[in-house]
Order: C-alpha cells, then sequence, then structure tokens
C-alpha cells in the first residue's frame, strides 16, 4: 500500500498595491491550492498587511485578476491567514482591527509552518 504524505502551502505575500501582478498572483495560487485542498496557510506582510482590515481588499484593482475579496474569502473559508506581528505593530493594527478569521502571529510560527514535514513555501 502506498503512503502519500500530506503537502501543506506556506504563501508568505509582502506586495500589496505597490505591486499589484505579484500580490495577485499570491492570493491566486493559494485561493487555487485551496479548491485543490491543499492545507494552505496565507502570510500577509508588508504592504499586504493591509487587506487584513475590513472593506480593503475591495480596493484593490486588476485588470484580469479574480476579484481579490473572493481570493482572500476563499483562503479563509478553507485555510489560514496570518497577519505578521511585526508588520501589524509598525500600521497600529490589532487583533480587533482584522477581519474575522485573520489571527496575528510572528516569525517563529512562520517558521513551524514552513519547516513542517511535506510544507513548500512560496514567497511573493
Amino acid at each position: 500500500m502506498l503512503t502519500v504524505m500530506a503537502r501543506s502551502l506556506v504563501i508568505k505575500v509582502t506586495a500589496g498595491a505597490d505591486a499589484p501582478e505579484r500580490c495577485a498572483q499570491a492570493f491566486t495560487v493559494a485561493a487555487t491550492a485551496v479548491a485543490a485542498g491543499v492545507d494552505v496557510s496565507l502570510w500577509l506582510t508588508g504592504e499586504a498587511s493591509w487587506f487584513t482590515l475590513p472593506g480593503r481588499a475591495a480596493e484593490f484593482q486588476l485588470p484580469h485578476s479574480a476579484p481579490l475579496p473572493d481570493l482572500l474569502d476563499a483562503v479563509l473559508a478553507g485555510g489560514r491567514v496570518t497577519l505578521c506581528t511585526q508588520c501589524a505593530a509598525r500600521r497600529d493594527i490589532g487583533q480587533e482591527d482584522v477581519i474575522e478569521g485573520v489571527r496575528i502571529a510572528g516569525a517563529a510560527v512562520f517558521v513551524e509552518e514552513s519547516l513542517t514535514d511535506g510544507a513548500q513555501a512560496l514567497v511573493y
């Protein structure tokens, strides 16, 4: 009998409206992986941190890209979304400010998730 190791995907996105194609690609890959049944952990850092606030994803525009709120909702529904602790602090974002389902965690958690057996980490 062949045993298949469970795979997980950890995606860190550092880009926001400042690099819209890179940002949209990260969210698209995360949502696609969730739809395929992969265990996904999406980390929002740098300029992507702003998308943890209510309504901010709806402000993002990129022609020929799926709407960012839809992609974010898909990841929230089937995976995990994390806001970097330091990024949150630099932007005065607290747990009470973020949309439901977003957690705030630091580098130690990112490293732990990235080094889990069967994990693949991507950074955008």
